[in-house]
């Protein structure tokens, strides 16, 4: 039967409001969607800073600060493209790290504890800095040296007590340190230290990598600690972004996988990203990888292996140059 469409329709009418139609639809979408997103969206974590680790942790913060003085960090004796200290990764004939050369200067005891604390208002602070610098390299390293071990067998302290002048300047150095890192001036410190826009996070990174204490506990209660199976792990029980496997592949076969310095980048480079510095900084300066750009803080692959951990602890105090 043909209908004629010059004819107006005759049959049956029903109202339709099509703006309440619509309404309704986005309102049943939002819900759905807020819903879902609550019950298995990836958590957003919040910033892990030195602020945060010298509150929550003081004690490590202490030693580690010592041990950057004492030249018995893992920042101390990396190598390219921050010092000379080792060898970097290479694959036959290729050392593409060691060509790379120093591009980024970086000496842990003067980047990350007396320039900060030269700039910091503590006139006792201040008068540390230059007993210290005016000290010659091998008394600076007893001295440092010294309060390490020490620091250690007090194991819950943040200071010990030196009536006999045993350790110099370092005491009043740490605590002074200690108390800039609480109030939240060794973060701004550090990532201004080269620039005046706080887009470099590469000196906050290592200084808190060096961690071995509080850095290693956030990578565990985060189930990050490198036991799941998985290249891509993030945060909590969510896998991570797809595309990091391609980083995160290389760091599973030798000769990287069994590199010191592979197992150390392990730590920060993917890991990293999830915490300090969960300002969302841009991809732009990877502190533990000379051969890739990408500082982008991301909720990664593997934080801290136990193995490199371990090997820090082992690792012999190496004397001031």
């Amino acid at each position: 039967m043909k209908v004629d469409p010059s004819v107006k329709w005759s049959g049956p009418t029903r109202p339709y409001d099509l703006i309440k139609e619509l309404a309704a639809a986005v309102l049943v979408i939002g819900l759905l969607a807020g819903g879902l997103s609550f019950l298995f969206s990836s958590p957003d974590e919040p910033a892990v800073t030195l602020k945060s680790w010298a509150q929550t942790n003081p004690v490590d913060f202490a030693q580690t600060a010592t041990g950057e003085l004492a030249g018995t960090t893992t920042s101390t004796s990396y190598g390219p493209p921050y010092n000379n200290a080792a060898k970097g990764m290479h694959f036959g004939i290729l050392k593409l790290q060691d060509w790379s050369g120093v591009r980024i200067p970086i000496d842990p005891a003067k980047s990350f504890v007396l320039d900060p604390l030269a700039s910091y208002n503590d006139i006792a602070g201040q008068d540390a800095v230059i007993a210290w610098n005016a000290a010659t390299a091998d008394q600076q390293s007893t001295w440092a040296t010294g309060y390490a071990d020490a620091l250690g067998k007090a194991t819950t302290a943040t200071e010990v007590a030196d009536p006999s002048n045993l350790y110099g300047p370092v005491p009043t150095l740490i605590t002074s340190l200690l108390n800039m890192a609480k109030g939240g001036a060794l973060d701004g410190a550090l990532l201004t230290s080269d620039s005046t826009l706080p887009t470099n996070f590469t000196k906050p990174l290592l200084f808190l990598a060096d961690s071995e204490g509080y850095f290693a506990a956030k990578a565990e209660e985060q189930h990050l600690g490198g036991e799941q199976w998985g290249v891509m792990n993030e945060t909590g029980s969510w896998p991570g972004q797809s595309w990091l496997w391609l980083f995160s592949f290389w760091y599973q076969v030798d000769p990287f996988k069994s590199s010191d310095n592979a197992r150390h980048n392990r730590d920060v480079d993917d890991g990293f990203a999830y915490s300090l510095i969960g300002s969302r900084a841009s991809p732009s300066c990877d502190p533990k990888d000379p051969l890739q750009d990408s500082n982008s803080p991301i909720d990664m692959e593997r934080l801290v292996q136990q193995e490199a951990l371990m090997q820090r602890k082992t690792r012999a105090p190496r004397k001031m140059p």
